[in-house]
């Protein structure tokens, strides 16, 4: 990330800049917890899911379970990060009633992975490196219920000991934008490896947002010197699960502190909620420090050791991550910069998108086709790929019947409408046949269509003589004279020569 890039917010008494960090928690894709065999499925009735490690019953031991180590270490590989092969578990202390043991076995100095970073790109391409500080393994507490009853809260532990990887990462963000295109990228990532599905709705991937602000030329101080005085108080709001939301805590959190400062006030080192309703967030407690917590290594974990050969091993099982696809599309396809993105972004997407371009051999068209007409109907209909009602075969052969000239591009369109709407089913080409949709090639037929339109309209023939570029006009009236069956390139050509054009 280039030092020099700078976002300044302007403010009653001069220039800010923003400084955003975030630390988020992805639950593992484990069929069982932490350091129990206790099922880690969502969705069980309340207190289904617990043993009696997780629910912290008197010499009950945890032990650590191998397959969310090796969830960790793929993570890491994912995030272009060093992977220690010594790390350590403490124990870090405080109370809730749905934290049975009183503490979380959590890691602080010793973490599984240590520094790496990644790649983000914003809208219009631009592009912008954000460091990773860590990713730790640590278990989730349970949850607290308080709307079951008017005077008593109640404890649902399924969620307690459930592996999370937190990934923190560097305060190199600067603007709500980066902000949530970071959360999305991480996302990406972790659900391409298969180390977390990323939903956001059900809790197992979501971020605590960390917002100071700075006078303007703070930042750059900060970079050189590595000196966190010169980037302000932060605060940090918990459990943010949406992009959108990510979005709205930054700005909102950055104006506040602006406000706040220069008002002759002071920013609380606190941890915040955010409430959706009013797009605001609030005071929930003051923040703890790390000393506050008294961590200590756990004495029921020995350290957690593993050879450099095992690390190989999971790099050599690690899938094409979407850097690596965005490339390839861009040079094996001819894609932009935006589209592969765009493409590359989800993995069932990419999936789908080299299927439908494996069809119809024309990669251009076949993006054109998925990130607008497809994703456009997915959107309106609220369904995602996995629930396409246009298969990618079935698309694939849409195009190429473009291609080939059976039909034209907006008969294409129609089809697909019928497909996708249930309206139809099957192989495009025979809904084609069936439907007498094949575009007319026979020039004969459209120089009497052209012939027609021409006669009864003399004065846009007069017309189309100053402005050439008017034909266009005359285009979309063969067009709908044909019911979009003629061949655009034959009636160019025959307008051209009617009209003197050619």
């Amino acid at each position: 990330m280039s030092e020099t890039r700078t976002k300044l917010l302007q403010g009653s008494t001069g220039d800010w800049e923003v400084v955003i960090g975030l630390e988020v928690h992805a639950q593992v894709s484990s069929k069982s917890k932490l350091f129990s065999g206790a099922s880690a499925e969502y969705g069980a009735g309340p207190n289904e899911n617990v043993s009696l490690v997780d629910a912290a019953m008197p010499g009950m031991l945890p032990v650590i379970n191998k397959f969310c180590v090796e969830q960790a270490i793929r993570t890491g590989l994912g995030l272009n990060a060093k992977i220690n092969t010594w790390s350590r578990f403490d124990r870090k202390n405080y109370f809730y009633p749905d934290l049975p043991q009183g503490y979380q076995i959590s890691q602080y100095k010793d973490p599984i992975v240590g520094e790496g970073e990644i790649e983000v790109e914003l809208e219009g391409g631009e592009t912008v490196m954000v460091g990773i500080e860590r990713l730790h393994l640590e278990q989730d507490a349970g949850k607290s219920i308080h709307d079951l009853a008017p005077k008593e809260s109640y404890v649902d532990l399924n969620r307690s000991g459930v592996a999370l990887m937190e990934i923190v990462s560097k305060p190199d963000m600067r603007t709500a934008e980066e902000g949530a295109a970071y959360f999305s990228k991480l996302r990406s990532i972790v659900r391409y490896l298969g180390t977390c599905d990323g939903n956001m709705e059900e809790g197992s991937m979501r971020a605590d947002v960390n917002v100071s602000v700075c006078r303007a030329g703070n930042y750059a101080k900060f970079r050189e010197s590595g000196d966190f005085k010169y980037l302000g108080t932060r605060t940090e709001t918990k459990n943010v699960n949406s992009l959108r939301y990510v979005k709205q805590v930054i700005d909102y959190e950055a104006r506040r502190q602006i406000e706040v400062l220069e008002d002759g006030g002071e920013i609380d080192q606190e941890t915040r909620l955010f409430d959706v309703k009013s797009g605001t967030t609030r005071t929930m407690r003051s923040k703890e420090d790390a000393h506050d917590y008294r961590y200590f290594p756990d004495p029921d974990l020995l350290p957690l050791e593993f050879d450099e050969a095992w690390v190989e091993e999971i790099r050599a099982s690690l899938p094409e991550l979407p850097d690596a696809k965005k490339h390839r599309f861009m040079n094996d396809y001819g894609l932009s910069s935006y589209d592969a993105s765009v493409l590359a972004a989800d993995k069932a997407s990419a999936a789908y998108f080299e299927e439908v371009t494996g069809k119809c051999g024309d990669g251009k068209l076949a993006a054109n086709w998925v990130t607008g007409d497809l994703f456009g109907a997915l959107n309106k209909a609220d369904k995602s790929i996995a629930a396409t009602p246009v298969s990618a075969a079935q698309l694939g052969e849409l195009i190429g019947l473009i291609k080939d000239g059976t039909i034209s591009g907006k008969i294409a369109k129609d089809v697909f409408a019928l497909i996708f709407d249930g309206e139809e089913t099957g192989a495009p080409a025979d809904i084609v046949e069936k439907r007498g949709l094949k575009q007319v090639t026979d020039t004969g037929a459209i120089e009497k269509i052209v012939d027609e339109i021409i006669a009864a309209n003399p004065k846009q023939v007069e017309q189309v003589k100053e402005k050439p570029k008017t034909m266009g006009w005359f285009v979309g009236q063969v067009m709908k004279a044909s019911g979009g069956k003629a061949n655009p390139q034959a009636v160019n050509e025959i307008l051209r020569k009617k009209l003197g054009l050619a």
